[in-house]
């Protein structure tokens, strides 16, 4: 074997596609090869493409991009696989060597870099979008674009999720998250709450109730300074070199305290947080350390159940059904706090719809960048939903969150179902705001 083959075997880590055996377990729970019926957009056929090129069979991997590029990455494959095959760790190593040899136009590279290394990881840049959000809604500006009809000229079907997007904060509420708060009552947990980069511009609200239900459980929290984005994006579009620089800032600042857990309240998030252990596994100058963060990072609903749950009730007696975030079930493997927390609310029933941990759809940004195939996935997400005759939709990921008000929408669904974030559920019921 040549040095060249045998460096794109180690870039892809090609010795793992050895563990597919081909049995086709994965292929009913793959939202993609459901919708699309192609054997080289289920997991085992983009295993067996990725594992081809490691055999020098084929030379090109642009032939690997489109494959690769729908995959929502939701992983539940993994949680299906009989023989443990490391679907996520194959996808994210593939997409980056496909995105190294990738020539894109300089416009392209230009916005690309922009975006993932001076937006995202930047929490200034991201309190700016936040702050413009909150203008656009403020100044009348998105009531007459809305009422011209120019929102639905945006390109990509933005105006759809323009529609959709949560209420903005205003520049002095983002400013004003306590960077620390003490727990009600006595004492059971010391805790660091990470912010994100999207919930953080787009969902400070949730972060706010994060808090203040943390503290009312009895948690101290503390909102660390330096803490950056996760890097789950980058990771999931082929940016691993950035990915892991992000990883190490969080590292880094977090371990300028002493904490029993490390709280995130999304699931993309918390996803990548507990698996910063793997991602830099191979830096022996991080990689205990990033053992050791991966340990502490916890789903707000892990914790919350810990302390004993919320204790409240819903206004008026309520039939709710919960959108399982794929990250939290397949990767961190969160699956009962959920359940255990919306079901310790008074007056509420809670109705588990069919094929309850298919994907959504939404995978970070992949309803905005393959809208119509994201759309047949929220259809059959949302035929399970109609039949639970419920009216409100639990999540536990911004993504989702958005994904189901859009799902609502399209079913015409307004008047009767709404959608919100666990962390909305549990603080209206115990009537924190």
């Amino acid at each position: 074997m040549n040095e060249h083959l045998e460096a794109l075997r180690k870039e892809l880590k090609y010795d793992k596609t050895k563990a597919c055996v081909q049995c086709g377990y994965c292929l009913p729970a793959c939202p993609t090869y459901v919708t699309m019926g192609k054997e080289t957009h289920s997991p085992r056929g983009r295993i067996n493409l990725i594992k081809m090129v490691g055999e020098g069979k084929i030379k090109d991997l642009s032939v690997l991009e489109e494959p690769l590029d729908l995959c929502l990455g939701c992983r539940a494959c993994e949680t299906v696989c009989p023989t443990g095959v490391e679907y996520g760790s194959l996808l994210e190593a593939a997409r980056a060597a496909i995105i190294r040899r990738k020539k894109s136009s300089l416009p392209s590279r230009i916005a690309r870099n922009f975006v993932f290394k001076k937006v995202f990881p930047s929490r200034r840049a991201m309190n700016l979008v936040g702050n413009a959000m909150w203008l656009y809604e403020k100044s009348g500006v998105q009531k007459a674009a809305r009422k011209s009809g120019l929102t639905h000229k945006l390109p990509g079907h933005l105006g759809e999720f323009e529609a959709i997007a949560p209420p903005a904060v205003s520049p002095f509420e983002r400013a004003s998250l306590p960077k620390f708060s003490k727990a009600k009552g006595k004492l059971k947990y010391n805790v660091a709450f990470f912010v994100g980069c999207v919930m953080d511009a787009m969902f400070r609200r949730i972060n706010e109730l994060s808090v203040k239900l943390l503290a009312e459980a009895g948690c101290d929290v503390t909102v660390i300074e330096k803490q950056t984005c996760c890097g789950a994006l980058h990771a999931h579009s082929g940016e691993l070199d950035e990915s892991k620089a992000l990883a190490k800032a969080n590292i880094a600042a977090f371990s300028r305290g002493s904490f029993d857990f490390i709280i995130n309240n999304a699931g993309g998030c918390g996803a990548i947080m507990v698996e910063y252990g793997h991602l830099l596994e191979d830096e022996p100058d991080w990689a205990e350390r990033a053992r050791q963060f991966s340990a502490k990072s916890k789903d707000f609903s892990q914790v919350i159940a810990l302390c004993g749950g919320i204790q409240g009730e819903a206004r008026q007696p309520e039939r709710v059904t919960y959108q399982r975030s794929c990250h939290m079930t397949n990767v961190q493997k969160v699956t009962h706090e959920p359940l255990q927390l919306i079901q310790g609310v008074r007056n509420v029933e809670l109705i588990e719809m069919k094929d309850a941990d298919m994907c959504c759809g939404s995978a970070g940004i992949y309803n905005i960048v393959h809208y119509d195939a994201s759309m047949d996935i929220l259809d059959l997400k949302m035929k399970s939903v109609k039949q639970t005759y419920t009216t409100t939709i639990i999540t536990t990921n911004p993504g989702c969150l958005l994904q189901m008000k859009l799902g609502i929408e399209r079913e015409q669904l307004q008047e009767s179902m709404r959608a919100v974030h666990l962390v909305e559920y549990l603080a209206e019921a115990a009537g924190i705001s």
